[in-house]
């Protein structure tokens, strides 16, 4: 398969909006104006409901997970081999790319957390469920779902170099790139959190202020 038509393929697979298109179609709501704007799995259960954002949150995982592998699936390379790993990661980081610019929502996607544990999971399982663990417990401890989305992206360089350590010097740089990424993309989320305004989806105790 051309290698250009392999790129092109992960970028339509991430560019799959599917916080605008199941909220549009199941509620005729674009959750892009609602919330905190963003069109990602989080902002969906705020404004939409459960039973709409899981569907949300499995969609935006299966898309990083198939378009990484989409060279394993058209052996694009020896099984093993640190060109089937660098290929993709090179094709995964295009279907986040998708995700955050998506072709078929205006360019306006999400903040790509969802997608990033697809094309992780399709590179390292178990590393990938190390730092989930790590989401879920700063999840169960601060109710703030941007805090464990940031602290699961830092872990993933940390347990990388530090337990799971590999020969392949394009895995580490992305691994930091990963992590520098979920920052970026969660920059307003920090400014929110630094005024002590970011929401919490899971509240222990009284009520807390929320802006969505």
């Amino acid at each position: 398969m051309n290698t250009i038509i392999v790129f092109f393929l992960a970028y339509m697979l991430g560019s799959i909006p599917a916080a605008v298109w199941l909220g549009k179609g199941l509620h005729n709501i674009d959750v892009r104006q609602h919330g905190s704007g963003n069109a990602g799995t989080t902002n969906v259960i705020r404004v939409l409901g459960w039973k709409t954002g899981m569907p949300v949150l499995l969609i935006d995982l299966a898309k990083g997970w198939l378009a990484t592998m989409i060279p394993v699936f058209f052996n694009l390379a020896e099984p093993g081999s640190a060109l089937l790993t660098n290929l993709q990661i090179l094709i995964g980081l295009t279907a986040i790319i998708g995700h955050i610019f998506p072709v078929f929502a205006g360019f306006r996607g999400g903040k790509g957390v969802a997608t990033v544990f697809g094309v992780l999971l399709a590179l390292q399982p178990l590393l990938t469920i190390c730092c989930f663990g790590v989401f879920i417990i700063v999840l169960l401890i601060t109710g703030i779902v941007s805090v464990s989305s940031m602290s699961a992206g830092i872990a993933f360089p940390v347990l990388l170099f530090f337990f799971f350590d590999t020969p392949l010097l394009v895995f580490k740089i992305f691994s930091i790139f990963v992590a520098i990424a979920l920052l970026f993309t969660h920059r307003k989320n920090i400014r929110r959190l630094l005024r002590g305004e970011e929401t919490k989806l899971i509240k222990w105790g009284k009520k807390t202020k929320t802006t969505g």
